[in-house]
């Protein structure tokens, strides 16, 4: 028979194996359902986009933006340089596009664009050229580290550069068609990486 301090301590190692089971469940639960940039080319590849119709390909579209979506921003920037799920964008109609984009954008990225119009000219042609040296120097990486997967591509056509530039981001992104846009996602991004970090602000 235990007495009351021998049944406390009990009860108190029983506590702390409960929290440890529990922790160790949330644990487990979590990397289960962690999205993973390997995760996302596995569900890619497992899922025909072309044999879908209807509410299907619309879930299984949605399913891709909302596992893009949870990416973490290293991530996430690794598979628009890896151009994992164009195999699909590029089955997709010009409606589907653009939900697809749309659904896809960073958070605060319309807002990004406008104040990144607001800044003096130079400013914004050095954010540019730095955006797109990163973006090449990552994608030299990328296209090392796969081989022969040609990932290894520049991150805009002379022509859509030369728009960019010319035309000016916010008009240019506004009037563009879904692939067009796809296709500037990645500089856009890391003009907004530069922004929330503030190197654009500081300059060279």
């Amino acid at each position: 028979m235990l007495n009351q301090r021998q049944r406390a301590v009990v009860w108190a190692a029983a506590g702390l194996v409960a929290i440890w089971a529990a922790g160790f469940a949330g644990y487990t639960v979590f990397q289960h359902l962690k999205v993973t940039a390997e995760k996302v080319r596995a569900y890619v590849e497992s899922v025909d986009l072309s044999k879908l119709s209807g509410d299907a390909r619309a879930r299984a579209i949605q399913k891709l933006a909302d596992m893009l979506n949870r990416l973490s921003p290293e991530e996430r920037r690794q598979m628009r340089l890896g151009r994992a799920a164009e195999s699909w964008f590029t089955q997709m109609t010009e409606e589907e596009k653009g939900q697809f984009i749309e659904a896809t954008m960073p958070a605060g990225f319309k807002q990004m664009i406008t104040a990144f119009e607001q800044q003096p000219e130079d400013k914004r042609k050095r954010a540019i050229d730095d955006a797109l040296k990163r973006l090449r120097e990552a994608n030299t990486q990328a296209g090392a580290g796969a081989g022969t997967r040609g990932t290894n591509r520049p991150p805009l056509s002379p022509e859509l550069e030369a728009k960019v530039r010319s035309i000016g981001l916010q008009t240019f992104y506004s009037q563009s068609s879904a692939q067009t846009k796809a296709e500037l996602a990645p500089v856009l991004e890391e003009l907004q990486r530069s922004m929330e970090s503030g190197r654009m602000g500081r300059g060279r």
